[in-house]
């Protein structure tokens, strides 16, 4: 039987009925006993509220949940009573971002990078929480150079990060020459393996051109000339990223971590393969 951990991202939902199918969706993905639950944190804060009640929801269900924080137009002084408001509420863990500049406007705020915003939450909280922190196996889309990107984590670690999750890839190599990398720089925290599962070639294409992460050329061109053919598509990416997380497993990662985007069937596949 498996053994290896897991966790899984979801995004708040804006309305009565995706905060139903959210419910459903953390439902039977609690079964798998999961390590926690993270929850994301819009753009410039856009979120804030929504990803504060949907933790707290979480933890009231009796599992650990994991707010995300971006700093990115976010003061000090807002931060702080957002921490503040955590500690109150019993939450152990973070997730410590940049997060996005939202569209259309120029970054502001007391932070500019997630560095910062790891120092200070160590600065204002001490150990109080556990950080998580954002590592980039195929490195960031804003990273001037490999060594600066990895130089860019040591940093965060530095700074007291606990442990880490990579942005999603699908090609293994990447992920264990990275981990490579990062044994070489004294980066001795876990780095956990984000995991996206294939919904549909245009939406994956999409968030790998912002987020930098690779489709590879036999991946993609399989993913095309499924396009018209949902079920068959979404049957070869549960194989794929299957076999993806079999591999991680086989080398010993410490847990995986799911981007859910609040769905829960795909995973469950998935899930279900690894465990047999």
């Amino acid at each position: 039987m498996n053994t290896t951990r897991l966790s899984f991202e979801f995004f708040p939902p804006k309305t009565a009925d995706g905060i139903e199918k959210l419910r459903e969706t953390r439902g039977q993905l609690a079964k798998y006993n999961p390590e926690f639950f993270s929850v994301t944190f819009g753009a410039g804060g856009s979120t804030r509220d929504r990803t504060m009640d949907t933790v707290l929801e979480i933890q009231k269900e009796g599992f650990q949940a994991a707010p995300h924080i971006s700093c990115i137009s976010s003061s000090k002084e807002e931060i702080s009573h957002l921490l503040q408001a955590y500690q109150a509420q019993g939450i152990k863990r973070l997730v410590a971002l940049r997060g996005d500049v939202p569209s259309g406007e120029v970054s502001s705020g007391d932070f500019r990078y997630a560095v910062e915003l790891v120092e200070f939450i160590r600065a204002e909280t001490g150990d109080q929480f556990h950080i998580e922190v954002a590592a980039y196996p195929e490195f960031h889309p804003e990273a001037r150079t490999p060594t600066a990107d990895l130089l860019n984590l040591k940093r965060k670690v530095d700074a007291g990060a606990t442990s880490a999750i990579t942005q999603y890839f699908y090609n293994a190599d990447a992920y264990f020459r990275f981990l490579d990398q990062c044994e070489i720089a004294g980066i001795d925290i876990p780095i956990v393996p984000g995991i996206m599962p294939i919904y549909n070639i245009t939406q994956l294409a999409r968030f790998s051109s912002i987020c930098g992460a690779e489709i590879p050329r036999w991946l993609r061109m399989r993913l095309e000339e499924y396009a018209e053919d949902m079920p068959s598509l979404r049957a070869f990416g549960v194989d794929v990223v299957s076999e993806l997380c079999e591999t991680l497993q086989t080398w010993g990662v410490p847990s995986l971590h799911f981007y859910t985007l609040n769905r829960s069937g795909i995973i469950s596949n998935i899930i279900e393969n690894i465990s047999e």
